[in-house]
């Protein structure tokens, strides 16, 4: 059958669908649509009515409109004053829009009308199609009882309709559908199809009718209660005002009584004062009530005036400190002066002290130990990874759920006005749009200013000047100048392998064999065994880890002794392999025979010392400068200045003058995946330089550690302690190090004084004259070799020291 193809006006529906055979009145704004009307009004045409994908829209092309539309007649326009137009239109037949061919100054298409089909009177008599009636009234029936504002007249014609293809298109026209779901009626052609989809549609309607009744009823309910409640409350209210029973008065009182009783400075208590009473004219069940209650509350909770009695005793806190832990002298002498202090002064202000060093050394356990020496009650806070400013200062009780700050709960923890806050990870604090948390801590640990400390949950003054704070920290350099500026830094180095052999032996072992159930006879570990643990199983500044490995001795131990095998283990130190497996960090290399261009450097990790082998190769070619093993900027800039103070003086160290032209030097750091960095290993480098230019051996035994300037200067370094620890654990007998760091050597171990030969040097010719041999004859005659501060001892004098 050939369609009907007409080039007529297009009016963009938003949010509408027009049907056939359906009348529909709505309104025009758009200047397009205005003109489209006015033009079909003016030619006697008919209109295309399409509805728009998209309803925010405002100039439709072709892709934005529906493919299936209604062509209608205007049967009415009238003006409006606003300047739209209100239209009648009455909607005819189907049609597919082929092609939108003029947008301007209306829309103007070739559409394609669709024939209807017409069933025959059998289709109407069928039993599927009664049937399908028969569901399409009992749906509308359901949902118009439950929607109740469908008027009668639309229900009538709904009842008394048999046309399959009429029914579907008039109760999609009258019902409230969204315009998906009525353009997918519309460009259903089939009229028991668009039927069927029309039931499902209704069915849809009627379950989410069914759902909004059920929440209106549940609320209804709900407010039905809650009204009655308070009904039933305030009746209950004034029979007890008239037996002079009133409990709401009695808990206002009760509030106001315990804030009298804690004789508060006069801010604080009227302002508590000023909270029950807002409390006592809220009505019971309120919101507010309850805010009011919690806040009063947590006010209670503080102690305000209740404080431990502290033991201020410097003998006591030495006895305490010496029992818990071995070493950190230094540290312990700090915390006893801090103690001094306080036993001179009882009312004096609480003291902000900062521990800083690497995990695992017993920063943590120290502020336990202080606190237990001070009879002080302890409070813990874990600041890594906090964020938020309100962890710290608390949250205003205008928000939900709001609390006070970590501070303040620390005080209400701990049940007195002066406890130790261990305040833990403090270089671990984050910040981001929530605010900064470090800034918050200014005032805190501000002992100028803590006095009259304000909590934003709390909103009262509260005295955190007999607070003892405590912060430790890996490193400062996280920290904000602000607010390390206000902290006492005490600095905790690493253990040397003598102070970790006395810390497993007193400590670890006994601690870890109590808790694997050994007794004292059943497990014997020597201390060249717990040596060899620290030495090749353990690359640590701490004991963590050596724990560790002597809690896997334990439990190995526990198997042998449950199969029978024996009844007491001896660990020796050949059998360690079997106890811990292979070695995890074998002997560092090493030269430990006269070399040309290679120099043992010493270095410092977050894990202790080490030796730094530096290699230094010549090569013919074009004076290059190759640098290899993973170096960081600092140490690249040390070889170029090693490079240059070689060249200043080349004439004097009998070396070729143009050799950086005519000699490519290749500096390597072996270990090359491990990271390398700072100045420290200048004159080893220098010294690698000029022996592998000069072909002079470095000696045997030697191990140097200085910064060297381009005019031959050494400068201080440091982790002195640290490296010469490492010199000694790997068997150096000679250690040349700055000048300036000679004072150090008082911090030094004496065991490693015993058993080292340091040599101060001021300058780089110094460094040669004692690490080269067969040095110049001018460089002999000008700079003589230095006298070492300590002399070397024999080998057999430094195991006997290390054994001691």
């Amino acid at each position: 059958m050939e369609l009907t193809t007409v080039n007529i006006p297009v009016l963009a529906l938003r949010g509408l669908t027009v049907f056939p055979h359906m009348h529909l009145t709505f309104d025009v704004e758009r200047t397009i649509s205005i003109a489209a009307l006015e033009r079909a009004m003016e030619a006697e045409q008919e209109i295309f009515l399409v509805t728009q994908r998209e309803i925010s829209v405002e100039l439709p092309g072709e892709t934005d409109l529906y493919p299936i539309g209604t062509v209608s007649h205007i049967r009415q326009i009238l003006r409006l004053s606003s300047g739209a137009a209100r239209v009648m239109v009455e909607g005819r037949r189907r049609a597919r829009l082929r092609r939108l061919w003029q947008s301007s100054p209306y829309l103007q298409a070739n559409v394609e009308e669709l024939p209807e089909e017409v069933p025959s009177e059998t289709f109407h008599r069928s039993p599927r199609t009664e049937a399908l009636l028969r569901q399409t009234w009992n749906l509308f029936s359901e949902y118009a009882q439950m929607s109740g504002n469908i008027p009668e007249e639309i229900i009538t014609t709904v009842m008394d309709s048999r046309d399959v293809g009429y029914l579907a298109d008039f109760i999609a026209q009258n019902i409230p559908l969204r315009h998906t779901d009525k353009q997918e009626i519309l460009e259903e052609l089939a009229p028991f199809v668009r039927l069927r989809k029309m039931n499902s549609l209704l069915a849809r309607e009627c379950n989410i009718l069914g759902f909004e009744h059920e929440m209106e009823g549940k609320i209804r309910d709900q407010l039905v209660r809650t009204q009655r409640e308070q009904i039933l409350r305030t009746q209950i209210r004034v029979l007890q005002n008239e037996l002079g029973e009133d409990d709401e008065d009695d808990e206002v009182e009760d509030y106001c009584r315990k804030i009298l009783e804690l004789k508060l400075e006069e801010e604080a208590e009227s302002h508590l004062l000023k909270e029950a009473g807002k409390l006592s004219r809220q009505p019971y069940g309120s919101a507010e009530a309850s805010v009011i209650r919690n806040y009063l509350d947590v006010c209670l909770e503080m102690p305000w005036n209740v404080e431990t009695r502290e033991r201020v005793s410097v003998d006591a806190a030495r006895k305490v400190l010496e029992k818990e832990h071995f070493g950190l002298e230094k540290v312990k002498e700090r915390i006893l002066e801090t103690i001094a202090v306080r036993q001179m002064n009882p009312k004096g202000k609480g003291q902000i002290l900062c521990l800083v060093g690497p995990p695992g050394v017993g920063k943590t356990s120290i502020a336990i130990s202080v606190a237990k020496a001070l009879n002080r009650k302890l409070a813990r806070l874990s600041l890594g990874g906090v964020r938020d400013e309100a962890d710290i200062r608390g949250h205003r009780r205008t928000y939900i759920g709001s609390m006070p700050g970590r501070v303040i709960d620390a005080i209400i923890r701990g049940g007195s006005m002066n406890p130790l806050l261990l305040l833990d990870e403090i270089d671990k604090l984050g910040s981001d749009y929530r605010g900064d948390p470090a800034s918050a801590l200014l005032e805190v640990l501000d002992s100028e200013q803590n006095h009259a400390f304000r909590d934003h949950y709390m909103e009262i003054p509260v005295n955190l000047s007999r607070v003892m704070f405590i912060t430790t920290a890996n490193t400062t350099d996280t920290i904000p100048q602000p607010l390390l500026d206000r902290m006492e830094v005490i600095r905790l180095s690493s253990y040397t392998d003598e102070e970790k052999v006395q810390i497993a032996r007193r400590y670890l072992l006994p601690k870890q064999m109590r808790e694997h159930g050994l007794k004292k006879s059943a497990l014997r570990v020597g201390d060249e065994v717990i040596r060899a643990i620290i030495r090749d199983y353990t690359r640590e500044s701490g004991v963590r880890l050596l724990e560790r490995r002597i809690a896997a001795l334990c439990r190995k131990t526990d198997m042998k002794l449950l199969s029978g095998e024996t009844k007491r283990v001896q660990v020796t130190e050949e059998e360690l392999p079997k106890f811990l497996d292979c070695q995890p960090y074998p002997p560092a290399l090493h030269t430990e025979r006269e070399e040309t261009g290679v120099v043992n450097g010493l270095a410092w990790t977050e894990t202790g010392g080490e030796i730094l082998e530096v290699e230094a190769a010549v090569l013919e070619g074009t004076g290059k400068l190759e640098l290899t093993g993973n170096l960081g900027d600092v140490m690249k800039e040390s070889v170029q200045a090693a490079l240059s103070c070689l060249r200043s003086r080349a004439e004097v160290l009998g070396i070729e003058a143009d050799f950086y032209k005519t000699k490519d030097i290749h500096v390597h750091f072996p270990e090359g995946a491990v990271p390398k960095d700072g100045p420290s290993a200048g004159i080893a480098v220098t010294t690698a330089m000029l022996s592998a230019l000069t072909d002079r051996k470095v000696r045997a035994g030697i191990a140097m550690t200085g910064e060297v300037t381009i005019r031959g200067r050494v400068l201080a370094i440091g982790g002195l302690k640290e490296k010469t620890m490492a010199a000694l654990r790997n068997g150096i007998s000679t250690v040349l190090i700055p000048k300036d760091n000679v004072r150090d050597l008082e911090e030094i171990d004496q065991t490693v004084r015993a058993a080292l030969r340091f040599i101060p040097v001021e300058t780089i010719d110094q460094v040669f004259a004692a690490a080269l041999t067969s040095p110049a004859e001018a460089v002999r005659e000008e700079v003589p070799e230095p006298a070492p501060v300590f002399p070397s001892m024999s080998r057999e004098k430094v195991d006997n020291a290390l054994r001691q």
